[in-house]
């Protein structure tokens, strides 16, 4: 298996994870997984839209077009269970799915050799793993099966049986 492959392999797999589990909670975005607060559905799809946006930056691809959402969705910013404080979720979604559509189109053109290539900037914190192509995408994949974690707790938290949640196909 080649590098490209795997990594390929990482990006479908994690995200059909997590677009399948928060189609089965669209209905309740705003559920916090804890009774403590967390990351609840809609600010996943708006994190994950805007590090989505990050990468498409860090690919070479441009300006990140979602960077107007750095302090909703940024790192270290806190959910709030208020609508009006974020983008639809339908616009989340969408906007997530179109980066990622960009992101998968510059990593198509790319060699096995174009993964090890240095990023034009590393996030701060985060240096080692956005530090080349290959790990930025890697890293991505990692981040996104992660914040599923969120999605599945939010779905026992609207009393919904996890078993009945989907997995990647």
């Amino acid at each position: 298996m080649y590098t490209k492959d795997a990594i390929r392999f990482a990006l479908q797999i994690a995200d059909q994870a997590v677009m399948n589990s928060l189609d089965t909670i669209n209905d309740a975005p705003l559920t916090f997984p804890t009774e403590r607060g967390g990351c609840h559905p809609l600010w996943v799809i708006g994190h994950l839209a805007f590090v989505e946006g990050l990468t498409f930056t860090l690919l070479g691809g441009g300006e990140n077009p979602v960077a107007q959402w750095a302090e909703l969705f940024g790192q270290d910013t806190v959910p709030t269970n208020e609508p009006g404080h974020y983008p639809p979720f339908e616009e989340l979604r969408n906007q997530y799915a179109e980066l990622r559509r960009r992101n998968l189109a510059l990593f198509e053109v790319m060699s096995e050799a174009d993964l090890d290539k240095t990023t034009p900037y590393q996030p701060t914190g985060l240096e080692e793993h956005f530090a080349t192509f290959g790990k930025s995408l890697l890293t991505v994949a990692l981040h996104q099966a992660m914040h599923r974690g969120h999605i599945t707790d939010a779905y026992r938290a609207a009393g919904r049986v996890t078993s009945a949640l989907p997995v990647a196909a």
